[in-house]
Formats: C-alpha cells, sequence, structure tokens
C-alpha cells in the first residue's frame, strides 16, 4: 500500500492492482488553490454524500465504489477510525477518461460571465435571453480537458468527438443528462436546485464504461436553496460559493500563496457543507 495522489481536497492510496482507497480530507480549495484553512468535517460531508448519490444511480451507470467500512480495508485505515471513519472509500481502480462533463442547468458562473458580454459560451452561440441564474431551457454538456498543468480547458463537442470517437462520447453525453435530470428531480424534493455539477469516468478491467471520483458533492456542484431561488439574483448557496465569494471581495481569488480564512466564515462553510448533506439525504449527524 502506497499514497500515490494527495490532490487538492483528496489523498489516494493504491490497495493492490485492482483497488485503491480514497480519503476525503477537511482541505478546502477554490479558483485552483488550496488554502491554509481547513473546514471541520466538510470531508465527511463530501464523501457520505457522493456515498448516497452513488448508490442512488447505482442502476443507472457502475460506479467505482466497492465499500465505506474501514472493516473492509487495510490495517492502516481500520485501525484509525478517529482519522479515516466516514470520509474513507474503497473503489475499484479505473482507466479514467482525461475529461470532465459538466452538465449545466442554469445560466450562472462561467457561462454566464462570457454569456452576458457575447451572448456565447465556449465559442457557441447561446440562443434566448437569459438573465443570471435563470433556468435553461434544456441543461447543456461543456466537456473539458484536464491538463497535467494549468487549469482544465473547455471543449467543443466536436473535439470531443474527434479525439474519443463520436459513439463514446454521444453515450456518456447521454448518461450525464439521464444522471442529471433523475438527480436534479430527487434534490428539488429536498428543497435543494442542482443547478450544474460534473462527472468522470473510466473503464474497469473489463472495460466497462463506469463511473468514478465523485458526484453531486457541493464540491462538484452548485445547489441553490429552492425558497430563496429568484432569478436575476445571485441564489443562496450550499456549496463552496460562499468562501468563493468572500475572496473576490477581498480580491484574494487566486492569490498565492493562499490565504487564511477568518474564524466565522471556516464556522459558516462547516455549517453549509453540513446542511447541504442534511438537506441532501434526508439524515442527521454525520
Amino acid at each position: 500500500m502506497k499514497k500515490i495522489l494527495s490532490g487538492k481536497v483528496r489523498d489516494v492510496y493504491e490497495i493492490n492492482e485492482k483497488e485503491l482507497v480514497i480519503v476525503t480530507t477537511d482541505r478546502i480549495s477554490a479558483f485552483d488553490v488550496i488554502l491554509k484553512s481547513t473546514i471541520k468535517n466538510k470531508g465527511v460531508a463530501l464523501n457520505l454524500t457522493s456515498a448516497y448519490w452513488f448508490d442512488y444511480t447505482s442502476k443507472i451507470i457502475p460506479n467505482h465504489m466497492i465499500s465505506t467500512n474501514l472493516s473492509d480495508m487495510p490495517d492502516f485505515f481500520s485501525k484509525n477510525p478517529a482519522r479515516f471513519d466516514k470520509r474513507t472509500v474503497l473503489v475499484k481502480k479505473l482507466n479514467m477518461l482525461p475529461y470532465e462533463f459538466i452538465v449545466r442547468g442554469y445560466m450562472f458562473g462561467s457561462m454566464w460571465e462570457e454569456y452576458k458580454t457575447s451572448g456565447t459560451f465556449c465559442g457557441q452561440k447561446v440562443e434566448g435571453g437569459y438573465t443570471l441564474a435563470q433556468k435553461l431551457v434544456e441543461p447543456v454538456i461543456t466537456p473539458s480537458v484536464k491538463n497535467d498543468t494549468g487549469h482544465d480547458e473547455y471543449i467543443s463537442l466536436e473535439r470531443l468527438r474527434a479525439e474519443l470517437g463520436a459513439e463514446k462520447t454521444d453515450t456518456i453525453c447521454n448518461i450525464c443528462l439521464m444522471l442529471y435530470n433523475i438527480c436534479y428531480k430527487q434534490a428539488l424534493k429536498n428543497g435543494i436546485i442542482i443547478a450544474d455539477t460534473k462527472f468522470e469516468f473510466g473503464y474497469d478491467e473489463k472495460g466497462a464504461l463506469t463511473l468514478g471520483d465523485e458526484i453531486f458533492t457541493p464540491d462538484s456542484s452548485r445547489f441553490w436553496a429552492l425558497s430563496d431561488y429568484q432569478a436575476g439574483e445571485t441564489p443562496k448557496s450550499y456549496d463552496k460559493q460562499f468562501v468563493r465569494d468572500w475572496l473576490v471581495e477581498h480580491k484574494l481569488k487566486g492569490v498565492t500563496p493562499a490565504p487564511e480564512l477568518p474564524e466565522e466564515i471556516v464556522n459558516a462553510t462547516a455549517g453549509i457543507y453540513k446542511e447541504c448533506y442534511r438537506r441532501i439525504t434526508g439524515r442527521g449527524e454525520y
């Protein structure tokens, strides 16, 4: 067993040729910068929320999750519950595709920034007259390619089809839309709007397309409060938008070395992640 990756949020350990253990830490990143502050139990919220959705969508497409029980993992994890419990998952090792598949259901974020100045996004004309945070007529997929260094790069579906193949691209895009639409309806019942999200896929040892990474967490999605939603206004969010907004307000967007968050921002963010988990899963304490 060896640690093979320490990412912005997750530490990944190789168990054997077929399995990995992923530990979701309390680190938080924003604008591609890992901040100095940690958010208490953020990793627990992410891991348990993702596990909930993996289970909920398992009949749509297989996912990489094997077990969330420490007893199914090597002693290094199972004998250290204070460090690893509820934030750790045993998964199948996948041959991951170097793309993210972003599904957008609302006009917000980088899509809004480009649209309001040019009427386009990723170079493509966006039909219709939209305002901030307005629901799109239909969800759209805006893929990106993962770069070894620097930011991920938005690419066109035409480029994706040329690189990945038309049939594989269309299959994955159809699955993405199915996942988004089904989970959007489920979250809406609990007062949460999934404004956008992203998926990552790979192939297992048998060559089967498999959903990996995380799904529908506050780090991979924009979650808005249905009760406060109104097009034209920035919605109340249940994700790390709260931290992003603070960084922007204090002119610290993307600044390195990473800033430290004030205690009140740390505590409020921890509360947001906890409330998001509670609302989505219908469960109480972690």
